[in-house]
């Protein structure tokens, strides 16, 4: 139920989608895969915003060279744990609600217990093979995904509604190689808000969503397009879901 404490703290919010949009988002679980450069902006604003409980996920330690991007870790977390750093600072900007965190990593034995009956899937990983497999989860237990990526100054978003609408292998049949990307702070800043902006929208019912489109970024030339996708019909991950 919503409170009178509830009411005050998201009173600007509120006017937007109601006291029943709000009550959405406190009974809403939202699974964040990474505690990074993506993940940093996607968990402070859904924990501002009054999700009820976000589980928040990376095996990684914070580095100095994360903190370019990172903006949940700061110069004290060197040498922590992503998850309990990203959970500290959750916890000290909205204590209303619940952060866990999994310093652990996704693999196919354990993804769909983390995942659990989570609302949402939001990826802010920097991995092709973790999204692919977030991506077959996602499909399999119906679970709308919210994709994200950068690079440099770029990067790229998308919603996917499983069944309905094109999943993440229609649109990227393979993975590009690895390797240790070039990125400027801003970038994941944007594209993270553009993720947690989708996931708002869809617990609400607010706006339309990136679903059946991924919008691409260019921060070179502070410009924003959205392409229009379509779904595989020989998708190995969602090819047989109607």
């Amino acid at each position: 139920m919503i409170t009178d404490r509830d009411l005050k703290r998201y009173d600007r919010q509120i006017k937007l989608f109601g006291a029943e949009g709000q009550e959405k988002l406190k009974d809403s679980k939202v699974f964040i895969a990474g505690a990074g450069g993506l993940g940093s902006p996607i968990s402070i604003y859904l924990a501002a915003a009054g999700i009820g409980k976000i589980v928040l996920v990376d095996r990684d330690v914070v580095e100095l060279s994360n903190l370019n991007r990172q903006i949940l870790h700061w110069e004290k977390d060197v040498g922590i744990k992503k998850a309990l750093s990203a959970q500290e600072k959750l916890r000290g900007l909205n204590s209303d609600i619940s952060i866990e965190a999994i310093p652990e990593t996704l693999d196919d034995g354990n993804v769909s217990s983390l995942v659990g009956d989570a609302d949402l899937i939001i990826d802010a990983m920097d991995n092709f093979p973790i999204r692919y497999l977030l991506n077959r989860t996602a499909v399999e237990k119906r679970i709308p995904f919210i994709h994200g990526a950068i690079y440099g100054f770029h990067g790229q978003a998308t919603t996917v509604l499983p069944g309905k609408t094109a999943c993440l292998r229609c649109v990227f049949a393979r993975a590009p190689p690895p390797a240790t990307f070039p990125v400027i702070g801003v970038t994941p800043g944007i594209i993270g808000l553009i993720q947690a902006n989708e996931a708002i929208k869809y617990l609400t019912g607010a706006g339309e969503l990136l679903t059946g489109k991924l919008l691409l970024w260019d921060g070179l030339k502070s410009s924003m397009e959205t392409i229009d996708l379509e779904k595989d019909p020989q998708c190995i991950d969602c090819g047989g879901l109607v």
